[in-house]
């Protein structure tokens, strides 16, 4: 009787814990705005073009539902536009730097936007340290929400416990404002803790462990 029993339930097992699983794709899906579809190609090309095909995009794509929700013509209360929100003054930098001109400087451009993102995460990431990879890329998200100024100076209050905790733990001990603190240290936790995850099938996440 008992493997009667056995034999009858697990099919049924197996069905409902399919059904789950496409339960939860499916809730994951609807969590991800409907714009975020149509720039997954150009964002994973982007990504793919700076970082090597092992890009992670899911990070990007966290970002960018941070950042605007993928809207294109989002304008913050202080004035940073687009989906990558860069301000006026950053905009103009990051096209100095990269020698385009005014005409091709457009941050509610999408494409422009997706580089621009992507773009100078790469060269924040060539410009923090941290022990595992995980940290680098918390300290990038903290230095795109902040400034890498200040997460310089914090991190050398530290030095070399380069793990992000202990570098969280000094924010606003040097430059920052404590008061804004809790934004900068919540920007990548945000990021690489709970929205990264519903794109983790557009490519490698980043995780702690």
């Amino acid at each position: 009787m008992k493997h009667l029993l056995t034999a009858y339930l697990l099919p049924i097992i197996a069905i409902v814990l399919a059904v789950l699983a496409i339960v939860c794709s499916v809730a994951k899906a609807a969590d991800i705005p409907t714009a975020a579809h149509q720039h997954r190609g150009d964002l994973t090309r982007i990504a793919r073009q700076t970082f090597g095909l092992d890009a992670p995009v899911p990070v990007f794509a966290a970002q960018l539902h941070q950042e605007s929700g993928w809207n294109p013509t989002a304008m913050s209360p202080v004035g940073a536009k687009g989906m990558a929100q860069f301000m006026p003054a950053t905009a103009q930098w990051w096209c100095s730097l990269n020698k385009l001109s005014a005409v091709d400087c457009q941050p509610t451009n999408p494409i422009w936007s997706l580089r621009a993102l992507v773009g100078y995460d790469y060269w924040l990431y060539q410009r923090v340290a941290g022990n595992t990879e995980y940290d680098k890329w918390w300290a990038t998200l903290r230095s795109y929400n902040g400034g890498l100024g200040h997460w310089q100076k914090e991190a050398a209050t530290v030095t070399p416990a380069l793990n992000h905790a202990a570098i969280d733990t000094a924010c606003g001990n040097a430059r920052r404002s404590k008061i804004h603190c809790p934004e900068n240290v919540g920007y990548p936790q945000r990021i690489l803790n709970r929205l990264q995850q519903r794109y983790a099938t557009w490519g490698r996440t980043v995780s702690e462990q």
